[in-house]
């Protein structure tokens, strides 16, 4: 039990749980987690459903105050446990910059790499067409254009934006490979986040390892 009463549930190869998990730390906000077995089925039981019909993960319960998916987690935590608002500015030029980041994760980055994880994780498929990997490489050139003039995706500061995108474009790598020759902003600005410790600590571990996973699982990826 922690002292603040907040719990999270899910598991860390969720790029969207890790994102949370991030921005927890960034708040120092004393938390337990409690850990969603996704292959047994744990987000489909009556309990679960209570708390979050959808059945994704994360779930954030803020001492009876039951919030899902990651945006809406993310920016609620930071309005309400924030010490400051350098992660989420109240500035509303800012803060909109800010928010279009996360919609454009949400609207572009996440739907593409849905497209990819979830046959495989739902229906055991192995196969994934060239086409879907079009699209993830579309997203990513729009993302590089982002960080033409900026060292973080709103800015020269580290802010929610960057928290909640960078774990879903580094899980990219489970289906494209995000080279500096292609990417060079993209991938500077993922080094700059692993130089942060406790950032590289919640998300360089497990997205390695599911990164691995899928690429030793997959039998045909796009036109290879």
């Amino acid at each position: 039990m922690s002292s603040t009463g907040v719990v999270l549930y899910g598991t860390d190869w969720s790029p969207y749980v890790r994102a949370i998990s991030l921005t927890l730390k960034v708040l120092n906000l004393d938390h337990e987690f409690r850990e969603v077995d996704l292959k047994m089925g744990e987000n489909l039981t009556p309990e679960y459903l209570k708390m979050n019909p959808q059945h994704t993960v994360p779930v954030l319960d803020d001492n009876g105050t039951y919030l899902w998916d990651s945006h809406a987690i993310a920016t609620y935590l930071v309005d309400k446990y924030g010490k400051s608002d350098e992660m989420y500015p109240k500035d509303l030029v800012k803060r909109a910059i800010i928010n279009q980041r996360l919609f454009f994760e949400a609207s572009v980055i996440s739907p593409s790499y849905f497209d990819v994880v979830r046959p495989f994780w739902f229906s055991g498929v192995t196969v994934v067409p060239q086409e879907k990997l079009d699209t993830i490489h579309r997203g990513l050139k729009l993302l590089e254009t982002f960080l033409d003039s900026t060292t973080y995706l709103a800015g020269h500061s580290l802010t929610l934006a960057d928290l909640v995108t960078g774990p879903t474009v580094s899980a990219l790598r489970a289906a494209v490979d995000i080279e500096p020759g292609a990417y060079p902003k993209i991938t500077a600005w993922l080094d700059r986040l692993n130089q942060i410790s406790w950032y590289k600590e919640i998300n360089e571990g497990p997205v390695q390892d599911y990164v691995a996973f899928l690429r030793k699982a997959w039998t045909k990826l796009g036109d290879n």
